[in-house]
């Protein structure tokens, strides 16, 4: 793909050699259809041929970074067999093909980062949040298992403890508590965000890019070696969409109500049985 192939990411050229990309669909929060979806896994290849792009910075437009998956999208997926391969092969391409991008990747979290767009939101090399950011995993809120990222780099980031604690809870982060388990590289004032994230990138972009490229790729490869239960984390996700709990994970998102998850419900029925 080319850059004028993209239909929901924007993108900006700003001095020095600085490609800023703004998620473009803010009257669903940026959530990411299928369309964007692919296009998320498909950039960081874009912006890895681009000779003319030192450093990228990711944003959303309006009020969100991205709250995660399209909920139409998840919802057509249940059960389907095809599909489900499909988004398995695209959460793993995403997250490997950010790690293996050469160029650096500074992510401005403006707002609410959920799912897949929390995805790239962490695994940038310089993540930068917002005072009004808002930071979760969402799988367990969906009924499924934790798989996209955060198998391979919350405990990285946070440390197991806190890791099992918001991936097994699905609570929300402010930005300013993200920063201070180590989840992000820094929280600043919104009104500040963008000069912050263009002054980070400036320094990237303008310092030895072969030395920065190796040190990232050097960096990376804590993460790589997680490769195996990043892999694992993700199939166990996809075998949750043939799960009633997921179902009933979407509908109550979709009504802003607490889900009742079939499976708990069962046990409960089997415990008072006895």
């Amino acid at each position: 793909m080319d850059y004028a192939d993209y239909q929901h990411i924007l993108f900006e050229r700003r001095d020095p050699n600085i490609l800023w990309m703004t998620l473009n669909r803010p009257e669903v929060l940026n959530a990411a259809d299928q369309r964007l979806h692919t296009e998320l896994v498909e950039v960081w290849k874009t912006i890895d041929r681009d000779p003319s792009t030192n450093v990228a910075v990711i944003t959303g437009a309006g009020r969100a970074f991205s709250s995660g998956g399209d909920l139409q999208m998840v919802e057509g997926a249940y059960r389907n067999f095809d599909e489900i391969t499909r988004i398995l092969e695209e959460a793993r391409d995403l997250v490997y093909n950010v790690l293996h991008c050469n160029k650096p990747i500074v992510s401005a979290i403006n707002g609410a980062a959920v799912g897949a767009g929390l995805v790239v939101a962490l695994l940038a090399d310089i993540s930068i949040a917002s005072e009004r950011a808002r930071l979760g995993d969402g799988h367990i809120r969906l009924g499924v298992a934790a798989g996209d990222h955060a198998a391979i780099i919350w405990p990285l980031l946070c440390g197991m403890a806190k890791s099992k604690y918001y991936l097994m809870t699905g609570e929300l982060l402010t930005g300013p508590e993200a920063e201070r388990i180590g989840l992000v590289s820094m929280c600043v004032p919104h009104d500040d965000l963008e000069a912050t994230a263009m002054k980070v990138a400036t320094q990237l972009a303008t310092g030895p890019r072969h030395a920065i490229k190796f040190t990232k790729r050097t960096l990376n490869q804590w993460m790589l070696q997680a490769s195996p239960i990043f892999d694992h984390s993700a199939a166990l996700e996809m075998i949750g969409f043939f799960s009633a709990d997921m179902m009933a994970g979407l509908q109550a998102l979709r009504r802003k109500e607490a889900p009742q998850f079939p499976s708990n419900q069962a046990s409960q029925k089997k415990d008072a049985a006895h």
